[in-house]
């Protein structure tokens, strides 16, 4: 039976002509344990580990550099924050000395007549609640509105026949802001229904 053509050894080469190289020598040895793997000498490239220690490299030196920014970004946005409580806080108590001035200037006076430092303190009181609506925060006093719980806190009931149940009758304390941004509820009475 006659033998198949790869499974039958190769005819040896002529006499002279040089033997090609063995496969197991033309293979490269295994890199020993705890050695750098140097370039490919023949090739002069790096070999895939190389590529990938590099890579890896490059990758943990920018994610330390983001990590440094982002730290960097943090510290100077909390100064920013400071700086803008500070003028903030600035811009509302210069808001308010008018109105300090013109309360001295009202207790300065009321030595001289009695009387006029009534209307003095009215003219304060006015000034004050024009400075707050300028900030923001408009004050509610109204009478004969539908209680709200958003700017109202009961702090009484009272049957009155003249007005509509669940309506203000009485404020007792004026509130000062919008819903969202309220300093404090209107403190009121309110009308029971019957």
């Amino acid at each position: 039976m006659p033998v198949p053509p790869r499974d039958r050894e190769p005819d040896p080469p002529p006499e002279g002509a040089e033997k090609p190289p063995r496969e197991d020598l033309a293979k490269p040895a295994p890199p020993t344990e705890g050695a750098e793997r140097a370039p490919d000498a023949a090739a002069g490239t790096a070999t895939p580990e190389d590529a990938y220690a590099a890579a890896l490299r490059e990758a943990e030196d920018r994610w330390r550099r983001t990590l440094a920014d982002l730290d960097n970004l943090r510290k100077r946005h909390a100064k920013e924050l400071e700086r803008q409580a500070a003028s903030e806080s600035a811009r509302t108590a210069a808001a308010f000395l008018p109105v300090i001035d013109n309360l001295e200037l009202a207790l300065s006076h009321a030595a001289a007549d009695p009387g006029a430092i009534v209307e003095g303190v009215r003219a304060v009181r006015d000034q004050a609640v024009n400075v707050l609506e300028r900030l923001g925060y408009p004050r509610h006093a109204e009478t004969g509105v539908s209680f709200d719980p958003a700017q109202h806190e009961v702090v009484g009931v009272v049957q009155d026949p003249d007005a509509e149940p669940n309506t203000v009758v009485q404020v007792l304390r004026p509130g000062y802001g919008e819903a969202e941004r309220q300093l404090r509820p209107a403190a009121v009475t309110v009308a029971k229904r019957e």
